[in-house]
């Protein structure tokens, strides 16, 4: 019988700078694993002993876009030598005589943080053409260019991931389809920035709803608190929901132009609750301490006559120590009645992470697209349809 894969080496992904931030979140939630190579924006780690089980295993951590298991490294100065020498690595061929992989995923490591001189992650003309090479020459029929499957990855199956950590260097893993983000490659959705964008908090929002899955439904309202200039309303509203945006600053005339918004100007502490009647959903950014954006959300969901079903805030971490506080802000949520609360760093976030709350898992579902009165925010072409699942496991 031969011996099962059992590997003892995981890469994670992370935004640009938040390597250090990764490593202290996982020295608490999960101590078996020991830092090892690490870059801006990708981070490896060994664990104490050999996985045994790796279909079930998952990376608990709020500051990793995606993760998976290491199957080793190569260098070189071709892209085709390097494809080459992909489908040689001992443990890749190990990997492959077990398993069968149903999908490829291929990216490039961040070089800033997101938004910096114009830079927003996702595909790069240099990760295309290191998928392009690896596929014409794989040994494995579904990963060839003129597969029917492409890159379309169905549920719980294994895809195989090149991360491009210098032009001439990839490391390769692997990892399953077990949640909605790991069909994404390097963990960031097929989104662009429209050219009617006020601001790239349309992207924000655009991925929050996509990670989240929140059963939003066309016609329902959303209060946004600290709104201004509009970027994420005009997602809201791209995805046919009626939106209400609550700030003090001014909204772009675009935004205003809408039919479905409304603008509130004032600040939340001072808006009248008349306001948040009648509405379904609440989304908050404001540029305050994430202790002032609860407060102000605690108000509005606290208050009689006043039924709001979930939420997704943006919690600024001006110190990225906060961390240490993220128990405390799921339990706050948990303590207004929403039992599954959700934590993220999303790929479009700058120095913030992304909360997501329901009042149950069982309002749950899958969102729906039919209904909206454009296409799904910011979404580019797609190259294969994503996984149908919830987002990962709460925090």
């Amino acid at each position: 019988m031969p011996t099962p894969w059992q590997p003892q080496f995981l890469y994670a992904v992370c935004q640009h700078g938040a390597e250090a931030v990764l490593k202290r979140e996982l020295a608490v939630r999960a101590p078996q694993l020991r830092p090892a190579f690490s870059r801006p924006g990708f981070v490896t780690f060994k664990l104490d002993a050999p996985c045994t089980d790796p279909e079930k295993f998952t990376l608990p951590a709020v500051f990793a876009r995606t993760s998976g298991f290491s199957l080793g490294s190569l260098k070189g100065e071709r892209l085709h030598d390097l494809a080459a020498q992909l489908w040689q690595l001992p443990d890749v061929l190990a990997f492959l005589e077990s398993h069968e992989v149903a999908g490829l995923h291929v990216w490039q490591r961040d070089e800033r943080t997101p938004g910096e001189r114009g830079f927003e992650p996702g595909p790069t003309i240099l990760a295309d053409e290191a998928e392009e090479a690896i596929r014409e020459l794989s040994p494995i029929e579904s990963l060839r260019p003129d597969s029917a499957a492409g890159r379309s990855t169905p549920r719980n199956r294994w895809v195989l991931d090149v991360s491009l950590i210098e032009p001439n260097q990839w490391f390769v893993g692997c990892h399953r389809t077990t949640s909605r983000v790991a069909s994404w490659p390097g963990g960031v959705p097929d989104l662009e920035l429209p050219e009617h964008a006020v601001s790239r908090a349309y992207l924000k929002m655009a991925e929050a709803m996509s990670w989240a899955s929140l059963p939003m439904s066309r016609g329902e309202r959303v209060v946004e608190l600290g709104c201004a200039p509009g970027g994420a309303s005009q997602a809201l509203l791209d995805a046919g929901l009626e939106v209400i945006g609550v700030d003090p600053a001014e909204v772009d005339e675009s935004v205003l132009a809408d039919p479905n918004f409304t603008h509130v100007r004032s600040r939340s502490v001072e808006t009248s609750r008349k306001v948040f009647r009648h509405v379904q959903w609440l989304a908050a950014d404001m540029n305050v301490a994430p202790s002032f954006t609860l407060d102000a959300v605690e108000a509005v969901v606290k208050h009689p006559g006043i039924s709001i079903r979930g939420m997704l805030l943006t919690l600024k971490l001006p110190d990225l120590a906060l961390v240490d506080e993220f128990p405390a802000f799921v339990e706050r949520v948990r303590s207004w009645g929403y039992r599954d609360v959700r934590l993220r760093q999303l790929a479009f976030n700058r120095q913030e992470i992304c909360l997501a709350a329901l009042r149950s898992r069982g309002q749950r579902r899958v969102l729906r697209t039919a209904g909206a009165r454009k296409q799904t925010p910011g979404k580019r072409p797609p190259t294969a349809p994503a996984p149908s699942d919830h987002p990962e496991s709460p925090t």
